[in-house]
């Protein structure tokens, strides 16, 4: 029995996804065979994984204080405009990448910036200052960039969607490192600590001398970060930045995050408990496709699967 316990998770949430996981993979089995298990199918759900991937991360990382990113998609499409302008009109200048990523990296910041103060200081619900800034910053990518879409990078930056290391797409390494990364700042650091007392009790986290201003326009700064890195993978992935790109991913960044284990009042969520939810989400939409399922249906199962989630979860509470 020991032994059994040891290589079962004790973590409750962990264990049902790794029960869905396993109940996923041999449904796809009896239906699809070796074709589910094949190296391209693979290869394509760990090149599609990382830019959800990103997103979800910045999502989750505000759930846990009990507030939500509306706009973080759009934030993303602001850097990668911004990125893709600076690349594409000094084409001949590899200097200029640089410049491009710290452009990014500022706007990044600038709209952290506003929405954590206008959470934190200001006292705004985090859905309609989120959803405030989303508005505006779409209505600026359009303005700005007229709908058109940017194209033609350099293959340095296109290496980051499409290059490889050793089979394993350099995305999915980058999402891994930056999942690994926010996994030790809130498993092992006193901001992380501070990120899940805000989320449980943010008035006695107050009390008890935390600045919890400070550390709410900190993860609102670090989640339009994670969006940046989310914008230059699209980049990289595309070859191109527009303004609408990546809207879809916007309600499934909130599944991915609920399904991950994050509790939507904060407080409570995993890291691990995140990706093991993208990995479902996407093997979900791997094998549909394979099998020709509407994406309509595709998104409909996902949210199937969601339910089945919380009912499993409240019943084993």
């Amino acid at each position: 029995m020991n032994l059994v316990n040891r290589f079962i998770p004790s973590d409750r949430i962990i264990r049902l996804q790794l029960m869905i996981i396993v109940a996923v993979v041999l449904a796809f089995a009896f239906t699809l065979g070796g074709k589910f298990f094949s190296v391209g199918n693979f290869q394509s759900i760990s090149s599609q994984l990382p830019i959800l991937g990103m997103l979800a991360l910045g999502m989750g990382i505000t759930m846990l204080t009990g507030g939500i990113n509306l706009s973080i998609i759009a934030g993303a499409n602001a850097c990668s405009l911004v990125m893709a302008a600076i690349i594409v009109n000094n084409p001949d200048r590899p200097e200029f990448v640089a410049l491009a990523l710290l452009a990014g990296i500022g706007i990044a910041v600038a709209i952290g910036t506003l929405n954590g103060v206008l959470v934190a200081v200001i006292g705004v619900s985090p859905i309609l200052a989120t959803l405030g800034t989303m508005t505006l910053i779409t209505g600026l990518n359009i303005l700005l960039s007229n709908g058109d879409v940017i194209s033609g990078f350099p293959p340095v930056i296109q290496y980051l969607g499409n290059g490889s290391l050793f089979g394993i797409p350099i995305a999915l390494l980058l999402f891994l490192a930056v999942a690994c990364g926010l996994w030790v700042l809130l498993e092992r650091t006193t901001l992380g600590r501070s990120i899940y007392l805000i989320g449980s009790n943010e008035q006695a986290t107050r009390f008890s001398g935390v600045n919890t201003a400070k550390v709410q326009i900190a993860v609102y700064i670090l989640s339009a970060l994670l969006g940046w890195a989310a914008a230059l993978l699209m980049m990289a992935k595309f070859n191109s930045a527009k303004a609408g790109y990546g809207e879809s991913y916007l309600l499934v960044t909130i599944l991915a995050s609920v399904l991950g284990g994050i509790n939507p009042d904060g407080g409570f969520g995993r890291i691990l408990g995140l990706v093991l939810a993208l990995i479902v989400l996407q093997m979900l939409e791997s094998g549909l496709n394979l099998l020709g399922v509407s994406s309509y249906l595709t998104m409909a199962l996902w949210g199937g699967v969601l339910i089945l989630f919380i009912a499993l979860q409240n019943r084993k509470a």
